[in-house]
């Protein structure tokens, strides 16, 4: 029977396309009967059941990106883009999409967004919802801790089993969840092909934007900040010869809250896998037993 919605509900939102990179280069290389490879795919099945038999787990969704580029390629030529993506990688984005629907997660494919977009959405959504005592963004990326609100979302890296809340992001990066995207602004992300400011490194971006919070309200000289990094007049050059770059960047960092997902909080609740797709599946990844891992079925 399905379970109720209670004020201890806890929404857990999963980056599937890090799952399925991690996968792939974690997990042993398998191909099906028609020699299709699909280790990866059967890696991120393994550890969603895993996910899946907690208890603590009720409400769960998992983002994808069906397409590796978003509007943010058309702001920013050098955003990332699928290129250089092993194709036996490429080959597998649709079935771990077909995974996460057989085991009867709600599943988002981005397009036009990303599907840190979609998490932090939800994110925000569910956060807002009385009735959610805590959203678990189960993910590493850096970029999804300016999604964190206190101990209430909070950033979960499965692997090495470490949670980060406010207080954590801070401790790790040296800012607040809310400078998270002007940080990754100014010393760029080369997952992401942002370049940064030249000259900003970690520990100076973290002085003056745990200081100043964000970009804009950095004073242009040197002379007028109240915290002195190494080569503080360097610094200020740069970001003013750069600053209409450093706010492209912060735009490209920042995540979307208005992606369009459809599921209301009763949608996420997990009930089950779905038989008839795990079966297909089972077919498709060369896995006759496939079922038999399963906790439990939908009615």
């Amino acid at each position: 029977m399905p379970r109720s919605v209670l004020s201890s509900t806890k929404v857990h939102v999963v980056d599937g396309t890090y799952e399925l990179f991690r996968a792939y280069y974690g997990a042993p290389k398998r191909t099906n009967a028609s020699g299709r490879e699909v280790g990866a795919a059967t890696g991120v099945f393994r550890t969603l059941l895993l996910l899946l038999r907690d208890d603590n787990v009720t409400h769960v969704g998992c983002a994808f990106d069906h397409v590796i580029e978003s509007f943010r390629n058309e702001l920013f030529a050098g955003y990332k883009t699928g290129d250089g993506i092993d194709p036996e990688l490429w080959q597998q984005f649709g079935l771990v999409e077909e995974v996460t629907r057989a085991l009867g997660i709600v599943t988002w494919p981005m397009v036009e967004f990303e599907a840190d977009d979609a998490l932090a959405t939800a994110a925000a959504r569910f956060a807002s919802d009385d009735r959610v005592e805590q959203v678990v963004i189960a993910s590493p990326d850096k970029d999804l801790t300016q999604c964190v609100e206190g101990e209430r979302v909070v950033c979960w890296d499965r692997r090495r089993q470490l949670v980060l809340d406010a207080n954590g992001v801070k401790e790790k990066f040296g800012v607040l969840p809310e400078s998270i995207p002007d940080y990754l602004a100014l010393v760029g992300d080369a997952a992401d092909g942002i370049p940064g400011i030249f000259g900003w490194g970690k520990k100076s971006a973290a002085q003056l934007l745990d200081r100043y919070h964000h970009v804009e309200s950095i004073p242009e000289k040197a002379a007028d900040w109240d915290v002195r990094p190494r080569r503080a007049e360097d610094l200020a050059a740069n970001l003013r010869h750069e600053r209409d770059e450093a706010l492209l960047y912060r735009k490209l960092a920042t995540l979307r809250v208005d992606v369009p997902l459809d599921e209301d909080l009763e949608a996420l609740e997990w009930r089950g896998a779905v038989r008839d797709r795990i079966e297909a599946l089972a077919d498709e990844l060369g896995d006759v037993d496939l079922a038999e891992s399963v906790p439990r079925f939908q009615d």
